[in-house]
């Protein structure tokens, strides 16, 4: 897989660079994936973003089709881990697939039951825990309505955001005398959300140790 991951992002930027009428949906795709429990990590789309985000600085996306389909992608994604999760309900923490990843669905209920709505916003950031807390959300009846509005909202932000180093990398080498800003600005955009997702990944990670006095989830009544 290791070695897996790398060939598909540059076969998909290949692709989509050479067929733009194709690159929507693509996006929309590998989003949608992205954000699905269990499967969310083989759908490499914070690469493939970062390469959406350089095609669309040098005028072969187009920028406004890109975003909308990434949101579009995150959005049905969402929706539909939280749909499942609300199929499934609680007594889905029970079973074989959830068992088999406690320490990650542990710290996805953990910081649910931290930052509550906000945690669908956070989220969309975090790596190890990003496909579940929509799930989780499901299976422990959020309000749907809040669940929607965080939804949508979370994705609008997101999109541009991963797009964004992309975007001015590529824009500042196109501008040799901004290039200096552009890069910077991209470099540092880049660096404080993976360092805000660092800080977050930390906190839970402490808190779900078991060195710390905190009950195992299984042990606290579902909320």
């Amino acid at each position: 897989m290791e070695h897996l991951a790398p060939n598909l992002v540059g076969d998909l930027g290949a692709f989509i660079a050479r067929n733009a009428v194709w690159a929507g949906p693509v996006l929309g795709l590998i989003t949608f994936g992205e954000s699905m429990a269990f499967i969310g990590a083989f759908f490499p789309a914070t690469a493939l973003m970062v390469i959406a985000g350089g095609l669309a600085a040098a005028g072969i996306l187009d920028p406004f089709a890109v975003i909308a389909w990434c949101v579009a992608g995150a959005v049905l994604g969402d929706a539909v881990s939280y749909w499942i999760g609300r199929r499934a309900g609680p007594g889905a923490f029970r079973s074989p697939a959830m068992q088999r990843r406690r320490r990650t669905i542990a710290r996805a209920r953990l910081f649910f039951r931290k930052y509550g709505s906000a945690s669908i916003y956070l989220c969309r950031f975090l790596g190890p825990v990003r496909a579940f807390v929509p799930l989780i959300a499901g299976m422990t009846s959020m309000n749907q309505a809040r669940f929607q509005i965080a939804n949508v909202g979370s994705a609008i932000v997101w999109a541009p955001i991963m797009l964004a180093p992309g975007y001015l990398a590529a824009k500042g080498a196109q501008q040799a005398h901004f290039s200096g800003a552009w890069i910077v600005v991209g470099a540092l955009a880049a660096v404080a959300v993976a360092l805000f997702g660092r800080r977050l990944f930390k906190g839970w990670r402490a808190a779900s140790s078991p060195g710390r006095p905190v009950r195992k989830p299984s042990d606290r009544p579902l909320p």
